[in-house]
């Protein structure tokens, strides 16, 4: 047999994420990891001969057993089987060797992508190169060799994950030429804190901050990368790490040469092919990779367990979980983490980031039908006729998934069956949901809960907005809003808001507006930023009879009280009272707190009960 006959049917190898061999499209299954280490080890080979020794070495370390040349046969035997007469694999002198002839390869795919970009990008190029290299990135569709003997993991998935982050930083001096530095600023700090001593990254990183008007930011990545190497390696930063930190502090760091736009054309996981120039087409998503995520926080802080705990769990280091719901009270931050996290890994999600906010402008939820649809019309350039039953758009929708890196976030969930049919299934795709609910139901979703933060964080949330100086010439005060805030960071964020527009006030000032209890909730309202609008929206995310039990409650006082004062208000026996104050504790507005005599009781956490106070007023 010769590779000849790859030209009769179509063969695709795919290393670049999970392991797989495609025969006319159709996935061929490889179950098992030894037969995946050899077809892979092959693969790389570029057509020599690999030896026995080698192969066996791969397959069963330096102990192999006795038959180690019968089962090594076995497993060749079975490639043949797999797809013959596609697939040739010849024996040589004491080893094995493949012939992939015309057959398509991802690796050699993304390296020919790569050079093309390179090329442009020596040429200045700089639109065509970053639109090449993120086509070549496009390719990877998650972590290399995760399916193989770790043997053969340890040789060669160094070299392969080299090549890659050599082209992400490529296609970043690329976006950087183009003056697109705030787009890549939230990449760079994530590949920074994962490579911390690669000066080249941090020299990025220093770039974009300077030019998104963060000199300060940009000296100090400078010095804290300078005492890493100093300690770790016991070297001085490289010249031209050196020379950026010299035109950030004489602010002569040089313009960017170009402005012009970015086009991104990335190939269709279905078929591998040579990335080329962006499509254009009639349809407006044609040509288009997804990235729908809303505008990330460019001062985001804080949170630092919680979105390393979800980033571990996007990029697969957590098995069989296939996404993340972050669940805590109205405002505490669980949309502006799921966001940060997504353009943290955005490069882990190259075929594109899916977007929709869960809720309707009335705070109703929407219909998984409706957002199906507009996830299809992104997915499917063109003008094509959509399925008309849920059941239809799933299917297609995870079919489209099942072949593509995609991350989906799915904010302001409100209950599981709003979320069960916007799930990708499969390992490739991985899903970011928000919600006050936890919705245990949902298999395979990692669940994170956000408190509140502690008084530290939420003084450095205040400072990262109206600046550290300006909190730290008034700690008193300073301390005294986040007391009233409750720590609450969307409160914290409204205040922090006012204090920099309004740059006359003392922050002891804003400490006597916030000290009136009946205007708090006013004062906590800046645009769409409503303290007061969250919590009401969660009372009417609350089921019928914890509702009602809300209600019930709210028309005494707000200092706290037992299971049994709360069932002599709510009409109802203690035991049913329990499962009615465990719903609102679920829900965040209610808190469970120990009492002086050892005794639990309930009490309105305090923006809550500012709020408690208000309703008999309302009616």
């Amino acid at each position: 047999m010769s590779g000849r006959q790859y030209e009769e049917r179509r063969v695709e190898f795919r290393i670049l994420g999970p392991t797989e061999l495609l025969v006319d499209g159709v996935p061929v299954p490889l179950t098992a990891p030894k037969l995946r280490t050899v077809l892979v080890a092959l693969l790389l080979s570029r057509g020599r001969v690999v030896s026995d020794a080698s192969l066996s070495e791969l397959l069963w370390g330096p102990l192999p057993p006795a038959t180690m040349a019968a089962q090594l046969y076995t497993y060749i035997s079975r490639l043949r089987r797999s797809c013959e007469p596609g697939l040739d694999v010849l024996r040589g002198l004491r080893g094995y060797r493949l012939d992939i002839g015309a057959a398509g390869f991802d690796l050699h795919c993304f390296q020919r992508a790569a050079e093309r970009g390179r090329q442009s990008l020596r040429d200045g190029r700089y639109a065509t190169a970053a639109g090449q290299l993120a086509s070549a990135l496009a390719l990877w569709r998650g972590p290399a060799l995760a399916d193989v003997t770790e043997s053969l993991a340890v040789a060669e998935l160094p070299r392969l994950e080299e090549s890659r982050l050599s082209v992400q930083e490529d296609r970043i001096e690329a976006d950087l030429a183009l003056g697109r530095h705030a787009c890549v600023l939230t990449e760079l700090m994530g590949l920074v804190a994962e490579h911390p001593v690669r000066e080249s990254l941090r020299g990025q990183l220093m770039k974009a901050l300077y030019r998104v008007g963060r000199p300060a930011d940009a000296l100090r990545v400078y010095e804290e990368g300078r005492r890493l190497l100093k300690g770790e390696l016991g070297i001085d930063p490289g010249a031209v790490l050196r020379d950026i930190h010299r035109a950030v502090l004489l602010e002569n760091l040089p313009e960017p040469v170009s402005r012009a736009p970015v086009a991104v054309h990335a190939p269709e996981a279905k078929e591998l092919r040579p990335a080329g120039d962006a499509v254009v087409t009639d349809d407006l998503w044609g040509g288009l990779v997804p990235a729908m995520l809303p505008m990330d926080v460019g001062d985001f802080t804080g949170r630092t367990d919680e979105l390393a705990e979800t980033l571990a769990t996007l990029r697969g280091q957590r098995d069989g979980r296939r996404g993340v719901i972050l669940t805590g009270a109205a405002g505490i931050g669980k949309s502006a983490l799921a966001i940060h996290a997504g353009y943290a890994c955005r490069s882990d999600f190259s075929q594109g980031q899916l977007y929709i906010d869960l809720r309707e402008q009335d705070g109703g939820p929407k219909d998984p039908v409706d957002v199906l649809g507009g996830f299809l019309r992104a997915l499917l350039p063109g003008r094509h006729e959509l399925p008309a039953t849920l059941d239809e758009r799933v299917q297609l929708y995870r079919s489209l998934l099942a072949q593509r890196r995609v991350l989906v976030v799915l904010d302001n969930a409100s209950a599981d069956w709003q979320v069960r049919p916007l799930l990708p299934s499969g390992d490739s795709s991985h899903a970011v949901v928000t919600s006050r609910c936890p919705m245990p139901s949902l298999e395979g979703i990692h669940a994170v809960r956000l408190g509140r933060p502690d008084e530290p964080a939420a003084r450095a949330l205040l400072a990262g907005v109206v600046g550290g100086r300006r909190v730290a010439d008034e700690p008193g005060p300073a301390a005294r809003v986040v007391e009233l805030c409750d720590r609450l960071p969307l409160a914290l964020r409204v205040c922090a808001d006012r204090l920099r527009n309004h740059p006359d006030w003392r922050v002891a000032d804003l400490v006597d507006r916030l000290m009136c209890e009946e205007s708090r909730l006013d004062l906590l309202c800046e645009g769409s930023l409503d303290v007061r609008a969250r919590l009401l929206t969660s009372v009417m995310e609350l089921d019928p009879p914890s509702r009602d039990a809300f209600r019930a409650l709210s028309r005494g006082d707000a200092a706290p009280f037992t299971t049994a004062e709360a069932a002599a208000r709510l009409g109802v026996s203690p035991r049913r009272a329990q499962v009615l104050l465990d719903a609102l504790v679920a829900s965040w507005l209610l808190e469970a707190v120990p009492a002086d005599d050892g005794r639990s009781v309930h009490r309105f956490p305090p923006l809550v009960a500012l709020l408690v106070r208000e309703q008999p007023h309302q009616g």
